[in-house]
């Protein structure tokens, strides 16, 4: 039995250690995650890497290296198209940043297939969008976002000499969760610039707008929980623009529908989400509208007995048009119920259906505080808003229930004191 999962996110690498320690360790099944980065980093903490609070290269996890103590085998390579008939997947050739050949193109053959390719911004075909603004889907484009973002405040720092009112404008699209923490995390940024020899740039001099075309911010919240985590960015700094829909971008700006040109130095769209588009093309495969494998109770796809789907891939639906919602616990909750199923049906067993347990959704706005809602499915439909330091212990949670899926509890209970241990050792923002 072959057991390939693509992907190595939250849930493709969580489910990868999960069947390497049950069934690769033991020699009952040959385990494979196949990624295109050699390392792995927990997508809620990009924007903390685009705004230079976390250093990926500290904190990234090796996939060969946790592949070789629980029991599976890491290949590099990018996710090309499946051949459902001769059961076998299609990976591109692996090329780094000077165009030398790492791997050539090649064919991976599966028993059992788990697609976790996850999911990035969707641009809805925004003319300009591609061209001129920058995304978040992975560690390289924050870090790219990082190195720009520490030129520019290098920049600033030096022409305020001879221009005191010049400023540093961001602008990002999409009033989501990426867009609302990054906003909180870039001001926590120039706070922390000024400890590190740019003394001359002040609050007035950054300038950070969000531009969201609905009528609310984060509108996975209620109301008037949007509301506060819109009150903190106001008072942090932040210009808040709702219902203003982006029609193009340009070279430093984008242009909105109702003819508005916000000037920019910066530019992030972090609106909308949407699954690669090579998803859509594997024959006799069900998609929805933003490419989803439509996938059954059992998280296999409705086509295929042979192919899984968990994560921001997958296409759940819960009725009254409402979907599992693209997020870390959806992820870790698909890759539990895989895993158990993957094992079930070696031994013959019936398989389980997927229950989705909403625990409620959380903002952090950097340093300053955290805003949400936690146990989305208490008793009646209830739910308990929280705020300030509990928020923000829950939402740290989060990454560690990650790590400690990943690690065990000791090893994870090791990286928190070790984590520590840097935030003294190191200093407080990255600074290359």
């Amino acid at each position: 039995m072959k057991i390939v999962i693509v992907g190595g996110g939250a849930g493709g690498l969580e489910l990868a250690t999960y069947l390497g320690n049950k069934l690769g360790r033991k020699g009952l099944a040959d385990v494979v995650l196949i990624d295109q980065n050699q390392t792995h980093l927990w997508k809620p903490l990009l924007h903390e890497v685009a705004a230079g609070s976390l250093d990926a290269e500290v904190d990234s996890l090796s996939y060969r290296a946790h592949a070789a103590t629980h029991g599976f085998v890491f290949k590099l390579g990018q996710f090309g198209g499946v051949d459902r008939v001769n059961r076998c997947i299609a990976l591109a050739a692996v090329r780094d940043e000077e165009g030398f050949e790492v791997l050539p193109q090649r064919r991976e053959s599966y028993d059992q297939l788990v697609i976790a390719i996850g999911s990035g911004c969707n641009d809805f075909n925004t003319p300009g969008v591609a061209e001129y603004a920058q995304f978040l889907d992975g560690p390289r484009q924050a870090e790219k976002f990082h190195k720009q973002l520490v030129n520019h405040f290098i920049q600033l720092n030096r022409k305020l000499m001879d221009e005191p009112t010049r400023t540093l404008s961001i602008v990002i699209v999409g009033g989501g969760a990426t867009g609302v923490e990054l906003s909180a995390e870039l001001f926590n940024a120039r706070q922390l610039f000024t400890l590190y020899g740019l003394g001359r740039v002040t609050q007035q001099h950054l300038k950070v707008t969000l531009l969201e075309a609905g009528p609310r911010l984060v509108p996975a919240l209620a109301e008037h929980v949007s509301e506060a985590v819109r009150a903190e960015l106001e008072k942090l700094g932040a210009d808040i623009r709702l219902n203003t829909h982006v029609a193009r971008a340009e070279k430093n700006a984008f242009v909105c529908a109702n003819g508005d040109i916000v000037q920019a130095d910066m530019m992030l769209w972090a609106a909308g989400v949407k699954v690669p588009d090579i998803i859509a093309s594997i024959e006799g495969i069900e998609t929805n509208r933003i490419n989803q494998i439509l996938v059954r109770p059992t998280l296999q796809s409705t086509t295929d007995d042979t192919i899984y789907a968990i994560g921001d891939c997958a296409g759940y639906a819960l009725g009254d048009g409402r979907w599992v919602p693209p997020r870390a616990q959806s992820a870790h909750q698909m890759a539990s119920l895989a895993g158990k199923n993957i094992v079930r049906g070696i031994r013959g067993k019936p398989l389980k259906d997927f229950k989705y347990r909403d625990h409620g959704s959380l903002v952090s706005l950097s340093q300053y505080t955290a805003i949400g809602v936690l146990m989305g499915n208490l008793g009646k439909g209830q739910s308990l808003n929280v705020r300030g330091w509990l928020a923000r212990m829950v939402y740290i949670s989060l990454y560690r229930m990650h790590q400690v899926a990943l690690h065990g509890w000791f090893k994870a209970s090791l990286l928190v004191v070790a984590d520590r241990i840097n935030h003294i050792v190191k200093p407080r923002l990255k600074l290359h």
